[in-house]
């Protein structure tokens, strides 16, 4: 199952730092939040990667470039033709394909870019900002048993973010509210299972998958929640970084399940 992943927004929130770079490549510990992403799928098995590029997207292209040069340990040996000696090899079992998807384009249109690279196949979807402890294994599971067109990670975080409207019963999402009123609130954590219809809902470069689709499969009540109540975390801004570096630091970071 192919995992895609959204990394070509602007970042305005941690303009700080996404002036410089985008917003996927901010390091908590010295390595981008994308690779903490990328580390949490693969430790559930998941390693064939699609992700969405846009603003400052060569940076990320040459990130992977300069991946297997950067981890391991190596010799240049000048005196006998410039052979370079490899001493270790610490690659990651991945495979990253990555794909221009326009710099304004919006969530929906990136994810309709890539449909030919989804093979037709039911696959994983999430942001390329946020981390968790999910687990992978359970959330597919969950999906299959409410034979749905997607299933979102819900978490609840507070009242800073839009709510989602759950039904108790089936936990099917029936509509999405724009602003929380109160603290308590289920919003969209990502980490989403998709089948391949979704794309019939994505029309265009302009298509905000948040918007327009998944409001239309709440109506449909084709898109059920998987609620998520241990650790969920985005990098919306520099305090939410500094959060999550304090958490890796200290040794004790929840997402580090590899």
């Amino acid at each position: 199952m192919k995992v895609v992943i959204l990394a070509g927004g602007y970042g305005t929130r941690i303009s700080e730092e996404s002036h410089l770079k985008p917003k996927p490549m901010i390091e908590i510990g010295e390595r981008p939040i994308l690779w903490h992403i990328m580390k949490i799928y693969s430790h559930y098995g998941y390693n064939d990667f699609i992700i969405c590029l846009g603003y400052k997207g060569y940076m990320i292209k040459e990130f992977f470039s300069d991946y297997y040069l950067h981890t391991s340990d190596i010799t240049f040996d000048f005196t006998e033709g410039n052979r370079m000696i490899v001493h270790n090899n610490v690659a990651e079992p991945w495979k990253v394909t990555l794909v221009d998807t326009g710099l304004s384009t919006q969530t929906g249109g990136r994810i309709k870019r890539i449909q030919k690279y989804v093979n037709n196949e039911t696959f994983l979807f999430t942001y390329g900002d946020g981390v968790s402890d999910i687990n992978i294994n359970k959330l597919i599971e969950y999906h299959k048993e409410k034979k749905v067109t997607a299933t979102m990670t819900a978490i609840q975080p507070g009242g800073r973010f839009g709510v989602l409207n759950i039904d108790d019963l089936t936990d099917n999402i029936e509509c999405f509210t724009e602003k929380a009123k109160e603290d308590g609130g289920w919003i969209n954590g990502g980490f989403m299972v998709l089948e391949p219809e979704v794309f019939k809902y994505l029309i265009d470069d302009n298509t905000v998958f948040e918007h327009g689709p998944l409001e239309i499969l709440a109506s449909e009540r084709r898109i059920a929640a998987f609620k998520h109540y241990d650790f969920w975390q985005c990098m919306d801004t520099q305090r939410d970084k500094h959060q999550l570096e304090k958490l890796w630091e200290s040794g004790k970071a929840p997402w580090r399940v590899w």
